[in-house]
């Protein structure tokens, strides 16, 4: 079993979700980028994600079964590219850009699932895009009272 990575430097904003582990999943994903740019297919990262995640000691699973619910059924299953620690989903894409599609993909896959944190990362555009969308069930049943 691994132990979640600790890091000895400053958050920024404390007030993120899961601040120290959204951090070591950001550079690993920085790294990659810097060694293999946007050249490749999605398949292509995920074996350096996985080098980047062991040597940072970031517990992950690839391609982790997650059940989605309507009305409290379950209705079928999503398979991310990654499952971070249990807390962070992380979905790799190889495109010009990310449009709407994709963003409001994501705030489903959250919606349906029991998970607050995603990010989007983007290796096909001319630079690296990382979306962090958040996604708390309790702030939302409040809101909608």
């Amino acid at each position: 079993m691994r132990i979640p990575c600790e890091t000895t430097r400053k958050i920024k904003n404390p007030d993120l979700l899961y601040p120290e582990l959204s951090y070591q999943v950001v550079g690993a994903i920085y790294k990659v980028w810097q060694q293999l740019g946007p050249a490749f297919k999605e398949s292509v990262y995920q074996r350096p994600y996985e080098e980047e995640f062991n040597s940072r000691n970031i517990i992950f699973e690839q391609q982790k079964q997650i059940p989605i619910f309507y009305n409290q059924k379950r209705i079928g299953v999503y398979a991310p590219d990654f499952v971070i620690n249990d807390k962070i989903i992380l979905e790799i894409k190889h495109l010009p850009y990310i449009s709407f599609r994709e963003k409001r993909q994501c705030w489903y896959y959250l919606k349906g699932s029991n998970y607050k944190l995603l990010l989007l990362v983007n290796f096909g555009g001319q630079k690296l895009e990382i979306i962090r969308r958040i996604y708390d069930k309790a702030r939302i049943r409040i809101n909608s009272q």
